[in-house]
């Protein structure tokens, strides 16, 4: 859980995984990796925020995929 912790405070501060790469000046192969990290990062900090809203089903699946879309931007 402590590793879902820097992703939720990415968000909350509004900032998203391509703002943060560019931040960091990352390119190529560091970029793509960075990304995809972040993506499951993000992935499993929405998907955590969802069992926590009680939300399941196709709601649960709505709700990831716009909150990763969101995470990511």
């Amino acid at each position: 859980m402590a590793a879902l912790i820097p992703l939720a405070s990415l968000a909350a501060e509004g900032a998203s995984c391509t703002a943060a790469s560019t931040e960091k000046k990352l390119a190529g192969a560091a970029k793509n990796s960075f990304m995809k990290k972040c993506e499951k990062d993000a992935a499993a900090t929405c998907d955590a925020a969802a069992v926590e809203k009680k939300i399941f089903g196709a709601a649960k699946n709505s709700f990831t995929k716009k909150c990763v879309k969101d995470a990511v931007g």
